[in-house]
């Protein structure tokens, strides 16, 4: 009988290949791992946000599902995706909130994300997205690092065991990635 890294290669290798029903599976396969990361996501929002952690999960999903080019081929890569789907749908959702000129003050929650506290310091994302687009743009596996660190909340060893690194060149990758970030963001370190 597989084991459950097996089985979920598996479901990497076929959503990969672009079957929609295994891209499903593998939604249902990580929801609570994906949820974590949805409230990871929206504590580090700066500000306050009515945006639901299911929402933003699902609103992730659909755009995930509509993809038809994405690559998947391990669960790095599919976290590293939905962390900057989530991080895209949050930035888009605080722009329309801005731009509204009347009913700003109206705010609707679900009683889910009551729980979400600011346990971790918010973030003011537009700046931090545009930086992170041109770490990118230099160190792509450097930004698929802040991702995976800052947003998903990965610990180093995990990291780690996902790159296929020891944890100390994670740690030495994280401090780089702090750097270039810090350089771009005009000497503001906000990703602690």
């Amino acid at each position: 009988m597989p084991n459950t890294g097996d089985s979920l290669t598996a479901l990497l290798a076929q959503a990969d290949a672009g079957d929609s029903r295994a891209r499903d599976a593998l939604f249902t396969t990580l929801y609570d791992e994906l949820h974590r990361l949805a409230e990871a996501q929206l504590r580090r929002s700066a500000g306050p946000i009515t945006l639901g952690t299911t929402t933003l999960l699902h609103e992730a999903y659909l755009q995930l599902s509509k993809r038809e080019q994405l690559s998947f081929p391990d669960r790095n890569r599919f976290f590293g995706y939905a962390a900057r789907a989530m991080r895209g749908l949050i930035l888009n959702y605080v722009r329309d909130r801005r731009a509204q000129k009347r009913g700003g003050e109206l705010t609707f929650t679900s009683l889910d994300d009551t729980d979400v506290a600011a346990a971790m310091p918010s973030v003011d994302l537009e700046p931090l997205d545009r930086a992170l687009e041109e770490l990118a743009t230099l160190e792509p596996a450097l930004a698929e690092l802040v991702d995976l660190r800052f947003f998903c909340g990965l610990s180093f060893a995990e990291i780690a065991t996902i790159r296929g690194v020891s944890e100390r060149t994670a740690q030495r990758d994280w401090a780089k990635a702090r750097a270039m970030l810090y350089t771009f963001l005009g000497g503001q370190d906000v990703i602690g």
